[in-house]
């Protein structure tokens, strides 16, 4: 959990640094959507096989290597040039990032019994946005007084420190008999990782975390620029202003973990759906206000809203894939995820560019509305998950 925050830290600091890199290397909107892009498509790329190889060598080794190589390309993102080294090196800090989820929810589903892995998801999903939020307030600041570059130097090195340190606490595996559901599910070990790929469970979540996560990923790439080039706000206080709504995200996921371990694991879609939906209308609302707190506090609930909904995507299959491949099976969902983070930053940007930011963030309302419509259709049950332990050719749906 805490390594997350540092890794969400370090991935926030590209835009609230976007709009005087766009400035001081002449680009548009639609390039500075790219430079998020780069890092995404990398990012999506690798985590099918950093899944495949966190089930083959462990969880623990690919963490520390993960953790090393992006503080280094954080540091080196300082010294670009130009923008074609600085997409090169954003590709480069993605394929090191793209190590570590999969063999995070790897060393999650070892230390966690299938009773409390949607507390425990919780609270690592809730990093995300925890560190999400903390950046804008770290790194605005920081780009202020020492410039973009010295900002990145600077978190590099802390990242690392504190990254090297909570390493340190983590845990030894539980008994695979506390994790597993059934105890059978170590005849995963010999099954062919192409199987995980043929689980219609995972498929299903893969494309509803797409949907889902559009609306993370497009609110942290172009909320600070909103703030700054059409509400007049200064670099520190867009930094605030999109800081709180990610902070109330965090919360929300952890109450999403809490409600879901007591009682609507069975049947995610009760919580899921009506919170998407919820979370869709808030941002029409918001899309129609001009007032910027008014802005601020729709956008917080429409996030606080979908941020209850995340535990019952991606603990879905988590509680129905054994530890022997829940590497890969989460490297498939969270390739879905990351699709989001290609496709938000530059069909947003795009949008922004012709017709205005109300276009770039009601397509953030649609992608919401798909995801609680897939999700309405997703019908996991003890019976599908423990097919889904013992077979993963099944195809649960």
């Amino acid at each position: 959990m805490g390594v997350y925050v540092v890794d969400y830290i370090d991935r926030v600091m590209i835009a609230i640094a976007l709009p005087l890199i766009g400035k001081e290397f002449g680009l548009t909107r639609t390039e500075q959507g790219l430079v998020v892009s780069a890092f995404a498509i990398a990012y999506m790329l690798v985590q099918f096989p950093a899944g495949v190889l966190a089930d083959r060598i462990g969880s623990r080794p690919l963490l520390v290597v993960s953790l090393a190589a992006w503080s280094v390309f954080t540091a080196a993102t300082g010294l670009a040039p130009g923008l074609l080294v600085l997409l090169l090196l954003r590709v480069l800090f993605g394929v090191s990032q793209a190590l570590f989820p999969a063999a995070s929810f790897k060393a999650l589903t070892e230390r966690t019994t299938p009773r409390t892995r949607s507390r425990g998801a919780g609270l690592m999903i809730a990093s995300n946005s925890l560190g999400a939020g903390l950046g804008p307030l770290i790194a605005a600041p920081l780009v202020v007084m020492t410039g973009w570059r010295h900002t990145f130097w600077i978190v590099a090195a802390a990242g690392l420190a504190i990254g090297l340190v909570l390493w340190k606490l983590m845990p030894p595996p539980l008994p695979r008999e506390l994790t597993e559901a059934d105890t059978h599910a170590d005849t995963l070990a010999a099954a062919p990782v192409t199987h995980v790929l043929r689980n219609g469970l995972v498929l299903r979540c893969a494309v509803m975390f797409a949907c889902f996560n559009m609306l993370d990923y497009g609110m942290i790439t172009w909320v600070p620029s909103y703030l700054v080039e059409t509400k007049g706000m200064s670099m520190v206080e867009a930094g605030i202003s999109s800081a709180i709504p990610l902070l109330v995200t965090a919360a929300a996921v952890v109450l999403g973990g809490q409600l879901m371990s007591r009682g609507l694991d069975a049947d995610p879609r009760r919580l899921v759906v009506p919170a998407l939906l919820l979370s869709a209308s808030l941002l029409v609302a918001m899309l129609l206000t001009n007032s910027t707190t008014a802005f601020t506090v729709l956008q917080s609930l429409a996030m606080f809203a979908a941020g209850l909904a995340s535990i019952g995507i991606i603990g879905m299959p988590l509680r129905a894939l054994s530890r022997d491949v829940v590497g890969s099976g989460m490297g498939v969902v969270n390739t879905g995820g990351q699709l989001a983070g290609v496709l938000a930053p530059l069909i947003m940007g795009w949008l922004a560019d012709r017709s205005g930011f109300a276009a770039a963030f009601g397509f953030l309302a649609l992608a919401t509305v798909v995801a609680a419509s897939i999700s309405l259709t997703t019908r996991p049950n003890p019976t599908t998950e423990k097919t889904a332990s013992l077979h993963p050719s099944s195809q649960t749906s």
